[in-house]
């Protein structure tokens, strides 16, 4: 990679040969993906009510089936995207990811059966795999060292927002279609129509954003080498990186921290709307909107204190960093222990440091891993970081709901006793965690010891 002046944009110290345009390209992204990423799960019900004429049982089966056939194509193909950007650059996976949303969700209302619906989440799946495992890698490249927990925190602010606008407008898209196409008069015809012409908006933005990341993430190559590195030693050295006690620590990070993200959007609505239910304080309607507002408090924290976090990580040892947010995490889930009403004030308290435990976990994994790897194989590292969420997301949200309906607490005494584990683990290594010098990363040659059986970067 030629070099080129320092630069210096909102506030961050860009890597050589990074304009401003290109970082701000990478806030876009993370705007547009998780939107998208956002949009389908919120707007599913809408999909199997309107679309499919689904009743009750049948919609909690296929949604059920969908979330789990999306899981498994994730967690097959999150490495191997990893690779596919070290070989070939980042922007043509973060394309074809934003294309392969865009398609499946532009077919997804004219799906006449629920294997149709299958195959376009599988389809959808892959393209929020190869978006998740870019945000990461791009939020890295693009800066220095010393930004890059500033970064991330950009990277969580703009996703974050970028989650209120699909929870916010995008999902209310297909009422107020609705009325526009006739309101009751116009009954199911009509709402099949808003539903068609909400998700054909959508896949029209998210196509538009794929042409737009063509024209402006940077065509630079991390590092040439890798080009001519085969894709199945890339994914094999994603996973051998792991006997690096700051890689190992990393990846457990972000096998907590992508199932508290999940389990805030699955499990902390469904406490409330159970519990009133119970109690025959609300209608359903009523404890789900509480439940909503619940769940709102935790993201909009998460939202707005995750440059906060990105500074901080800056300015502590990256281990430090990670140690902290996950010990702030635990604190926070193990909190619900002290709920016994979750439609009381206490659980807006609650809600509120989840979500500060939440994104100080997320923002910290991820400069950590930075640092302790090359940039040959970064993305194929960050490829294996997502994959360690989705196992998560996987493991801890099932033994979590396996408890629920006699312990509604179980899923965040769940996620907490992971976190203490991260910590536990985290104390142990700390003082073994060794960074990468950059210098040393940026020039591995094909062949080289260090990028071999050894371990990137490691003698």
């Amino acid at each position: 990679m030629a070099a080129f002046p320092s630069r210096r944009f909102l506030g961050l110290h860009l890597s050589d040969g990074i304009r401003p345009g290109n970082l701000v390209a990478s806030m876009v992204m993370a705007f547009a993906a998780t939107m998208i990423i956002t949009f389908l799960p919120a707007a599913q019900p809408i999909l199997l009510a309107g679309v499919l004429d689904g009743h009750g049982a049948d919609q909690g089966r296929v949604v059920a089936l969908l979330a789990a056939a999306a899981e498994i194509a994730m967690i097959l193909t999150l490495p191997w995207y990893g690779a596919l950007a070290d070989r070939f650059g980042r922007r043509p996976v973060v394309v074809t990811g934003f294309a392969l949303c865009g398609l499946s969700s532009l077919l997804f209302p004219y799906a006449g059966n629920v294997t149709v619906l299958v195959v376009l989440r599988v389809v959808f799946a892959l393209g929020v795999a190869a978006l998740n495992g870019m945000l990461a890698t791009v939020a890295i490249d693009y800066v220095r060292d010393r930004s890059r927990s500033k970064s991330y925190g950009l990277i969580g602010l703009f996703s974050g927002l970028g989650a209120m606008v699909a929870v916010l407008g995008l999902v209310r898209l297909p009422s107020i279609l609705e009325r526009n196409l006739g309101g009751d008069s116009g009954g199911t015809e009509a709402a099949v129509s808003a539903t068609r012409y909400s998700f054909l908006i959508v896949a029209l933005i998210t196509l538009a954003v794929a042409a737009l990341m063509w024209f402006t993430l940077s065509r630079l190559r991390v590092d040439a080498a890798s080009a001519r590195v085969p894709l199945a030693r890339l994914v094999r050295e994603g996973l051998t990186l792991a006997r690096d006690p700051g890689v190992a620590l990393s990846y457990a990070a972000s096998f907590v921290a992508r199932a508290d993200l999940s389990i805030v959007a699955a499990f902390l609505p469904l406490w409330v709307v159970v519990h009133a239910v119970r109690e025959g304080d609300m209608t359903t309607a009523q404890a789900l909107a509480r439940g909503g507002i619940v769940v709102g408090v935790a993201q909009t924290v998460a939202t707005f204190t995750a440059p906060l976090f990105g500074w901080l990580g800056d300015r502590l040892r990256r281990q430090d960093a990670v140690l902290v947010a996950q010990a702030l995490a635990a604190a926070a889930y193990l909190s619900t222990l002290l709920v016994s009403d979750p439609l009381g004030s206490g659980i807006m308290v609650v809600a509120a440091l989840i979500g500060l435990g939440e994104i100080a976990a997320i923002v910290t994994a991820g400069p950590l891993l930075a640092q302790q790897v090359p940039p040959a194989v970064r993305a194929s590292a960050y490829g294996v970081q997502t994959l360690c969420g989705a196992i998560g997301i996987l493991v801890i949200s099932t033994v979590g709901g396996l408890f629920f309906d006699s312990w509604p607490a179980a899923p965040f005494a769940v996620a907490g006793v992971a976190g203490l584990l991260v910590v536990a683990f985290g104390l142990a290594v700390r003082r073994r965690v060794v960074p990468l010098p950059q210098e040393l990363g940026a020039q591995l040659p094909e062949g080289s010891p260090e990028f071999g059986a050894q371990g990137p970067g490691r003698p």
